[in-house]
């Protein structure tokens, strides 16, 4: 097969979606399948709204034999926050009837990626077997790839890594799950969901159940263990216990909320350190630089650390936490269970599908820093319970969750797809 992946942060960017599409590209190319990526340069995701932020310099090259296509990003003149002001009036203009055609200009307007156009443009020798585009909320580059798609023919599968944000909380998801992006959904071929939770409420707004496939998320074992624990300990200069936390440093991500319940049992007398990894988003920053001297000397801040510092920092972990209301899935704790260390997260995005809360972790809600702090607290302490929950967390990865595992299911439904006959109908094309 030749395959087209349309993902805005690929390689060597390190974001869930990014990991993800990365993980199938190159294992279909060692099953002998072409695969072309499609992506922005943009580095850290505040690129796509904001400039002065790190971009990918490579326009194209090959990486472990997926080509890798990156589109310089155009934004509409004015201040970072315009991106914002003008997503908060579209989920407005989502309330009303029959306005998917201007929403989907409106998604256009910015970020935008005149290139990828001209490449669809260009590309109509080049024939793709199936696409596959993510993410949902930044629909900005799916609406070109979808026309592109009905255009030639090609069967059009989405991932949307859907949000869910809180239980019964629309501030998160509202994002999600505007008419248009609904309207993609429904007319895809394919619609390829992480959790239950993510396909029931698909489901429930009108997607068909017979065009959704629920895979997952795994995690290569072997790729992630060999962390060597005291060396990491030695070299930030760690003498007690280890909370991690690794992901986007961000509100949403709740590594803000982790820091506050660090200081609630800081002042409890805890002698454990917070090791921060992941990109700082521009709130996190100016929240870290208020914070008191003395806290700061308990924290070690790794904003952009290589894969091997992570794994060192996984050995030596106590308990991970990501308390975060914006992942639909959360690959670091199945990498923390390859570690058998145990795990806290919320009850939010699809985590709870993840995590079985006190089987293989620990749930608290979204923002509740005194729960998140008793939650960590008794990890620190109890340790047959810490124990427990760790070999739980690692026999769940073990019997579901590898990528050889879901890899196959990835597999088969694009083979399916790809050899089904699909008639072209206009109507499904878009046309503004």
């Amino acid at each position: 097969m030749r395959i087209l992946h349309v993902v805005q942060l690929y390689y060597p960017v390190a974001s869930g979606a990014a990991r993800y599409f990365i993980e199938i590209s190159e294992r279909l190319v060692r099953d002998g399948h072409q695969v072309t990526v499609l992506a922005t340069d943009a580095y850290d995701l505040e690129h796509l709204w904001a400039a002065g932020k790190r971009r990918v310099e490579v326009e194209r090259e090959h990486h472990n034999g997926v080509e890798i296509i990156r589109f310089p990003v155009r934004r509409l003149p004015g201040p970072a926050i315009l991106y914002s002001v003008i997503r908060r009036l579209m989920v407005e203009l989502s309330r009303v009837s029959r306005s998917e055609p201007l929403l989907r200009r409106v998604a256009q307007l910015t970020p935008r990626l005149p290139t990828m156009e001209r490449y669809f443009t260009n590309s109509t020798t080049n024939r793709f077997d199936l696409i596959n585009a993510t993410n949902i909320t930044l629909d900005f580059a799916l609406f070109p790839t979808y026309r592109f798609a009905r255009q030639q023919n090609i069967p059009f599968i989405c991932t949307p890594f859907v949000h869910l944000g809180e239980p019964d909380s629309p501030n998160i998801v509202r994002y999600y799950s505007m008419r248009h992006q609904l309207e993609l959904l429904r007319r895809s071929d394919l619609v390829i969901t992480q959790t239950d939770l993510e396909s029931t409420f698909l489901v429930n707004r009108g997607i068909p159940k017979e065009r959704m496939r629920q895979i997952g998320v795994g995690v290569t074992p072997s790729d992630v263990l060999g962390g060597d624990g005291p060396r990491f300990r030695n070299e930030h200069q760690i003498k007690g216990p280890i909370v991690l936390y690794i992901g986007a440093l961000a509100y949403d991500k709740g590594a803000i909320h982790t820091i506050e319940a660090m200081q609630q049992l800081w002042l409890q007398g805890s002698t454990a350190t917070l090791v921060l990894i992941g990109a700082p988003l521009a709130h996190f920053t100016a929240f870290y630089e208020q914070l008191p001297e003395k806290d700061r000397a308990r924290i070690r801040l790794l904003p952009y650390a290589a894969d091997t510092v992570k794994h060192d920092a996984l050995a030596a972990a106590n308990l991970l936490t990501l308390p975060s209301r914006t992942d639909s899935f959360g690959i670091v704790f199945l990498e923390a269970w390859c570690y058998k260390v145990p795990v806290v997260g919320a009850r939010a995005g699809g985590i709870p599908n993840v995590i079985d809360d006190r089987r293989n972790g620990l749930l608290v809600d979204f923002g509740d820093v005194p729960a998140l702090a008793y939650a960590c607290g008794r990890l620190l302490t109890d340790r047959s319970e810490t124990y427990r929950l760790g070999i739980a967390g690692h026999t769940k990865v073990m019997r579901e969750l590898t990528w050889d595992h879901k890899y196959a299911q990835v597999r088969e439904a694009y083979e399916k797809l790809a050899s089904g006959l699909r008639q072209k109908d206009p109507a499904l094309i878009y046309r503004t």
